[in-house]
C-alpha cells in the first residue's frame, strides 16, 4: 500500500559514496527536525531523468530552499556509485543529496514501485516529488507510473 500524507516515512538508511567509499546514511541524518523535498526517479542517467527531472531541481534550488527547507534529496533504486556519477556528471553534487536505494528497499516499504522490466530495468522507484517534515509526509506529487507531468520541481515550488 502506498503511503499518505500524515505518515510517517519507514526510519530505513540509504547509501552514499562517502570519500572511504559506500556508507549508510541514516534516515535520522537526512529527515530529523528538517523540512526535505524529496524527489525519486526511476532511473539515473535515463533521459526523462536526466534531461527534465534532476535539471530541474538543481535549476530551482534556490528558489525551493528559500521555502524553508534544508535539504533537496534525489532518490533512485541504484548503487551509490552510479549515483555519485550521475551527481558529478550532471552538477548535482553541490546542491542535490543523492540517496541510493540500493536494494530497494525504502521503495518498497512505502508502495513506490514501478516495474520496468519490458525494457529490461527490473523493478524500480516510480517517480514522484514529496515534501517531507520531520519523517513526516506532508506533500506528494506521484505520476503513477513512468510519466513526467507532476513531480517536476516547479510542480513542487509550487505546491510549498
Amino acid at each position: 500500500m502506498a503511503i499518505k500524507i500524515g505518515d510517517k516515512l519507514p526510519s530505513l538508511s540509504f547509501k552514499v559514496l562517502a570519500e572511504d567509499g559506500p556508507k549508510d546514511l541514516a534516515f535520522n541524518d537526512i529527515f530529523a527536525d528538517k523540512k526535505v523535498v524529496l524527489f525519486a526517479v526511476p532511473g539515473s542517467f535515463t533521459p526523462t531523468c536526466s534531461q527534465q527531472h534532476l535539471p530541474g531541481f538543481i535549476e530551482l534550488h534556490d528558489q525551493i530552499k528559500e521555502k524553508g527547507i534544508d535539504t533537496i534529496a534525489c532518490l533512485s533504486v541504484n548503487d551509490p556509485f552510479v549515483m555519485k556519477a550521475w551527481a558529478e556528471s550532471s552538477s548535482a553534487s553541490d546542491k542535490i543529496l543523492m540517496l541510493a536505494d540500493w536494494n530497494g528497499s525504502f521503495t518498497k516499504e512505502i508502495g513506490m514501485t514501478l516495474d520496468l522490466s519490458g525494457p529490461g530495468l527490473g523493478v524500480r522507484s516510480s517517480r514522484y516529488s514529496m515534501l517531507v517534515d520531520n519523517g513526516v509526509l506532508k506533500i506528494l506529487n506521484d505520476e503513477k507510473g513512468a510519466d513526467y507531468t507532476i513531480s517536476s520541481a516547479q510542480k513542487m515550488l509550487e505546491s510549498l
